[in-house]
């Protein structure tokens, strides 16, 4: 399997400078992104190749339809089950472009729709942990909690928001962060799944995404001002 799907990727992506195999990633896949691409989506990719029916945006929608499910299910107060649903979104996520670098149907509309239907993943998660936060018997104060989730959305938008523009206008952000998709999605997964230990877990997400995130956007700012051309 694994040597007809690279020989299929050879024949149809002759970029120069890229090699048999790359079809598993891309090179702005950072760290846990990365992982989760290459042990678990490049399993899945090679199965789905010879379905002549099938396309990259079917796979885009399907995972963000999983990605809105988990948010809703999160909302309606089991973690468990959402972690498990979001943990299925994010491995299809990987997916989709694994199966358009091999079929040849890499397409700038297709990319544009991931990353616009991501933004939509990621809120209706935020979203509905913080409804799942806020219907807990415990006593957690709901305006601390709001203003943590407004920070969460903004933050993790952002961080895709300030990477596409500082590329576009030439900026250089350093070294790649650790705020990145896979590592925010990970650490929603993981409190998910510890809520059947801890109810209010993933109060630690909420918490992690409204704080990093943050910083990181930050520090962009100030890297950005040495650039600019104003006093």
């Amino acid at each position: 399997m694994r040597n007809s799907v690279d020989f299929v990727h050879q024949e149809c992506d002759r970029t120069p400078g890229r090699t048999v195999g790359e079809w598993k990633t891309k090179p702005t896949d950072r760290f846990v992104l990365k992982w989760i691409k290459i042990n678990i989506s490049a399993r899945i990719t090679p199965r789905l190749i010879h379905l002549k029916w099938l396309r990259p945006w079917m796979i885009t929608l399907c995972s963000t339809t999983i990605g809105v499910s988990a948010g809703v299910v999160f909302a309606l107060g089991s973690g468990l089950v959402a972690g498990l649903l979001a943990a299925c979104a994010q491995v299809l996520d990987g997916v989709d472009g694994q199966f358009s670098r091999l079929a040849c149907m890499q397409s700038k509309g297709g990319a544009f729709l991931d990353s616009v239907l991501d933004r939509y993943f990621d809120a209706a998660l935020v979203i509905g942990l913080t409804i799942y936060l806020i219907r807990l018997p415990v006593d957690l104060p709901t305006p601390l909690v709001l203003v943590t989730a407004f920070l969460a959305v903004s933050g993790s938008s952002l961080i895709s928001y300030t990477t596409a523009r500082a590329e576009s206008l030439g900026i250089p952000l350093g070294k790649p962060t650790l705020a990145s998709k896979g590592t925010r999605m990970s650490a929603i997964v993981l409190c998910g799944w510890a809520s059947i230990l801890w109810a209010p877990a993933p109060i630690v997400a909420l918490a992690y995404l409204a704080l990093h995130s943050n910083i990181v956007v930050f520090r962009r700012v100030l890297l950005a001002q040495k650039h600019s051309d104003l006093p």
